[in-house]
């Protein structure tokens, strides 16, 4: 039973985390794309509390419980797919951390503009290219993790 439980532990935080990623940035994208600096404030508000609501503590949940579910399941450490699945998870971590300073970075921008009725500074723009930028690995990465975490390729 307790594999089962670690198990559902595991699937729950990577869907909380991949759901949350996604969700964050479809709605940070497409406010930003928008121009409107109020929405941009709202939803780049609402980001930052979701990833630290949602994917800080997944992202700490999901090597744990992955480690553990190996050494219960007694699978190799050196599996390919096992080392596959953890440098790529690492690769999308490293891309997410500079994400969480833009993203607190971009909100901050938005704030100022609104209480001094400006338009976003230039620096907003250079911020979100590269956001989506480092969003883009981090996307492919968890979805080669997902699929390896399900057909554990020999």
């Amino acid at each position: 039973m307790e594999y089962i439980i670690v198990k559902w532990l595991h699937i729950i935080s990577s869907t909380l985390l991949f759901g949350t990623g996604i969700g964050s940035a479809f709605y940070m994208l497409f406010a930003s794309l928008s121009r409107d600096v109020r929405a941009i404030a709202v939803v780049s508000r609402h980001v930052v509390l979701a990833d630290w609501l949602f994917t800080t503590p997944t992202v700490i949940i999901q090597p744990l419980t992955g480690l553990y579910l190996i050494h219960l399941a007694g699978f190799p450490m050196t599996s390919r797919w096992i080392v596959w699945s953890f440098m790529l998870y690492f690769i999308a971590i490293a891309c997410w951390l500079p994400v969480v300073w833009l993203q607190i970075r971009m909100k901050a921008f938005a704030g100022e503009a609104i209480a001094m009725k400006t338009p976003l500074p230039a620096i907003y723009w250079r911020y979100l290219k590269l956001w989506v930028l480092l969003g883009i690995p981090a996307f492919f990465a968890f979805l080669a993790v997902f699929y390896l975490m399900v057909a554990k390729p020999a």
